[in-house]
């Protein structure tokens, strides 16, 4: 048996997790997201991620991204990894993919900040 809190909405449920005869029992539930949150825990928990990449502006080094996606959780390292090999350097708007299809998963990692606008703001006032 396996012990999680819920993370679906703001109640925070504390779960317990165990499968029987390939069926899944989930005790401590008060709706269903929190049942289907636990279930995918144990078979396939996936994240989102928000982080930053470097930028070759000095008005801002770093830029937030994140991904428009969630991400199998043991994959969240090796994302790092890529995340933190990329700098920028030129302009973006928030949306924008900074990188495609990271890890083969389908999910991108994309600007949260208009860094094109911030750019054009800090060089040319």
């Amino acid at each position: 048996m396996k012990k999680l809190t819920c993370i679906v909405c703001p109640k925070g449920c504390l779960l317990k997790v165990e499968k029987l005869d390939n069926e899944w029992i989930v005790e401590g539930a008060s709706c269903k997201k929190g049942k289907e949150f636990a279930i995918s825990e144990m078979t396939l928990a996936k994240r989102s991620l928000s982080s930053t990449v470097k930028t070759t502006f000095k008005n801002m080094p770093r830029l937030p991204v994140k991904t428009d996606g969630e991400i199998p959780r043991e994959l969240i390292s090796p994302l790092m990894e890529k995340i933190n090999g990329v700098i920028l350097d030129y302009p973006v708007n928030a949306g924008e993919i900074i990188l495609k299809n990271v890890l083969d998963t389908r999910i991108n990692i994309v600007a949260t900040t208009d860094l094109g606008k911030i750019f054009q703001e800090k060089t040319y006032a």
